[in-house]
């Protein structure tokens, strides 16, 4: 399959490019301003704050990023992997230049064992072509459908787990008329009471095809609430404009998840970016991915639930990475996620403990997982019962 070229880039962009002469209202936090002088010294705050400029001076090639940072041996031998790389300056920005393990350059730039495929990994691990009626729309639960408007993202997340759609050149930005062939399925089905907008990434859309969509989904009457999922504010905060967000808060309720990784996203523009939305009356909520030697202990993702809620993103799902083609690198075993979970009930906010799920493997959709806090009953029909603490309590269930 072709991949993305820049042209189609600039054809999908060219909707809305004409936005405010100013964007320095948006802050640049000192890491990033330091590399800006250093790599883009002839461009100006306006240009780097536009969200378009992002994306068509976006690091697409291992040889491109390697003026930047210096490539280690596993990175330089990831050569034609299914995923091709994309990385917006900003991104770029926040990468650790000598170390090839840390946490935010493991999960955009490819690596050796991206090419090893191991036994259980598909191409499409959880069938959604095969809960797919109609192009764009896949119908798994009996109340909601997923509506999939872009195959193209900003930034690519290796450990992804639609690589079989993102970036090729026939599931790029869909077509109205294929937009509209979805709608109207909706709107037949009159069970559909909420819409997950996805894809890629729904909000490298323009603002008059975000519009357009949010505006039809809308007009359907037993359409209640309209969700959008997104990386965009972590990968590319500048697209959060103020006339984005002016069309999103028109669409109420309009729910945003935001796929979190790590702490050291959670950067000055990515707080502004989310205080804008939340500004807005947007719920945030978070989707986190668990992956190997990223943020797989709970030091680091208690840092990471408590950082967001300081940005009102409430933490929602922490998923088991998905057993997409090569991604036995970044999985980890379930035992590692139900650990994080014990480890923070009871060490901080309830508001901070997401739902730790695995999307079951062939269509099975999301299955909640919790450690085992039910220790059974005893002979008086008490319910024993674990606390974070490990100590015992019994609880009266004569019923």
């Amino acid at each position: 399959m072709e991949i993305e070229t820049q042209k189609n880039l600039i054809d999908f962009l060219s909707d809305d490019v004409v936005e405010p002469p100013s964007r320095n209202d948006f802050p640049i936090n000192s890491k990033t301003l330091s590399f800006i002088k250093k790599h883009f010294p002839n461009t100006n705050l306006n240009q780097w704050n536009d969200w378009h400029w992002q994306i068509r001076n976006s690091f697409t090639t291992l040889e491109s990023l390697s003026s930047i940072l210096t490539l280690s041996e596993d990175e330089t031998l990831a050569q034609q992997t299914n995923l091709p790389v994309r990385i917006t300056p900003y991104y770029a920005s926040l990468l650790n230049t000598n170390n090839g393990k840390s946490a935010l350059r493991k999960t955009v730039i490819p690596v050796f064992d991206e090419l090893k495929v191991s036994a259980g990994e598909e191409i499409d691990p959880l069938h959604e072509h095969d809960d797919s009626k109609v192009k764009c729309i896949v119908h798994r639960y009996p109340d909601r459908v997923l509506f999939l408007v872009t195959g193209f993202c900003s930034t690519y997340c290796r450990y992804c787990t639609r690589t079989h759609i993102v970036s090729k050149k026939e599931k790029q930005h869909s077509s109205k008329k294929d937009w509209d062939v979805a709608i109207d399925y909706i709107r037949q089905h009159t069970e559909v009471r909420d819409v997950l907008i996805s894809g890629g990434d729904p909000l490298t859309l323009s603002d008059e095809r975000i519009e357009y969509l949010l505006s039809q989904l809308r007009a359907i009457p037993h359409v209640e609430i309209i969700r959008i999922g997104t990386k965009v504010p972590m990968v590319l905060p500048q697209r959060i404009t103020v006339s984005l967000v002016n069309i999103l808060k028109k669409y109420h309720p309009l729910f945003i998840s935001i796929h979190t990784t790590h702490p050291d996203e959670l950067t000055d523009e990515a707080q502004f970016a989310c205080n804008r939305l939340a500004d807005a009356g947007i719920p945030l909520g978070s989707q986190t991915v668990l992956l190997n030697n990223v943020n797989d202990n709970v030091e680091t993702y208690k840092k990471l639930t408590h950082e967001m809620l300081k940005i009102r993103i409430r933490p929602y799902y922490l998923y088991q990475c998905d057993p997409i083609p090569g991604s036995s690198h970044f999985r980890t075993p379930v035992s590692k996620g139900l650990e994080i979970i014990k480890g923070i009930r009871g060490f901080t906010s309830g508001y901070a403990i997401p739902h730790y799920v695995i999307d079951a493997p062939g269509g099975g959709g999301k299955i909640p997982l919790l450690p085992d806090y039910f220790k059974g009953k005893d002979e008086n029909n008490n319910v024993i019962l674990e606390n974070y603490e490990g100590k015992l309590f019994k609880y009266p269930d004569y019923f």
